[in-house]
């Protein structure tokens, strides 16, 4: 089409079609620019105080409800009937709202979340075998990006089900690391070579200070829960540092970490027990001939005769 045939068509259209055209462009382009400055003012000073969470709930709700308003003033203009509109408009979302019955639930738990307030945005989570940070909170789901950089949506009816660990929760945490030492060693003196350790770390925290707890009695040695008080977003710093440290300060010190030895031998071609009960030893002499009974043993086989 040439635009000579644009004027052309122009021209036949009546006065009242380009008055009623003009409005409904006036509507959208009014209607987009006031919802988007009605969402920024709500988020940016009636909802500043809230979490990033709520503020992004109310701009979509805001957003939402206004294309929703502008939708039935252009059909309006149009000369749509809206009470037959909205009449049909019930029973289609009734139609749905069996359909989606999933998706309701969702809704729903995603509202409880949202009162609840168990995480935010920003928050690293661990939902059963998934960790990672939050990237949104939605009415219907929450996406997660994992640590190894992959995106997990998870269902807010599995959330408001299932256990939920918020790692950052708090400001400050604590490292648990499990040490083995040998039975010969000096409690006294490992405990002082781990507080050296702690003091001397930049990413451990004085106070609340560290924990050093006798654990458990274990076969190979004792059981060491040594306890360190960290800010959250010193994690990795403070794991490979802390181990390595660890490792060094032991050997440099002489603390031995014990670990399991078993010893194998062969009686006959076999594999004995590192008992060192040998099968020979249970069976009986060569020679065909009853071993003789010890005295003690003598005298309780005449006390049961």
């Amino acid at each position: 089409m040439s635009f000579q045939q644009i004027i052309d068509w122009f021209n036949t259209l009546s006065p009242d079609v380009i008055a009623r055209a003009l409005r409904v462009a006036f509507t959208v382009a009014g209607g987009y620019v006031l919802i988007r400055l009605i969402a920024s003012l709500i988020q940016r000073y009636v909802m500043r105080k809230s979490t990033p969470q709520r503020r992004m709930i109310a701009r979509k709700a805001v957003t939402y409800t206004g294309f929703f308003l502008v939708l039935m003033a252009v059909l309006g203009e149009l000369g749509v009937k809206l009470t037959a509109l909205l009449g049909a408009a019930g029973i289609v979302a009734v139609a749905v709202g069996f359909a989606a019955q999933t998706s309701m639930s969702n809704i729903i738990s995603g509202l409880f979340l949202i009162s609840e307030k168990p995480f935010a945005i920003g928050d690293v989570i661990r939902i059963g075998s998934t960790t990672g940070i939050i990237q949104s909170i939605d009415l219907l789901s929450i996406k997660i990006r994992t640590f190894d950089n992959m995106f997990v949506r998870i269902p807010n009816e599995k959330i408001l089900t299932s256990e939920v660990t918020n790692i950052t929760r708090f400001p400050i945490r604590r490292m648990d690391i499990t040490l083995l030492v040998s039975y010969d060693e000096n409690l006294d003196r490992v405990r002082a070579v781990l507080n050296e350790i702690a003091v001397a770390n930049p990413w451990c925290l004085d106070e609340p200070a560290p924990v050093i707890v006798l654990n458990e009695f274990k076969e190979s040695g004792i059981d060491l829960l040594f306890g360190l008080w960290f800010s959250k977003t010193d994690f990795l710093d403070l794991k490979n540092s802390i181990m390595h440290e660890i490792l060094v300060r032991f050997r440099a010190e002489g603390i031995c970490i014990p670990y399991p030895h078993r010893a194998v031998a062969l009686v006959d071609g076999q594999a004995a027990p590192s008992s060192g009960v040998t099968p020979s030893s249970r069976a009986a002499p060569s020679n065909g001939a009853a071993r003789p009974l010890s005295r003690r043993r003598r005298k309780a086989a005449s006390a049961i005769a």
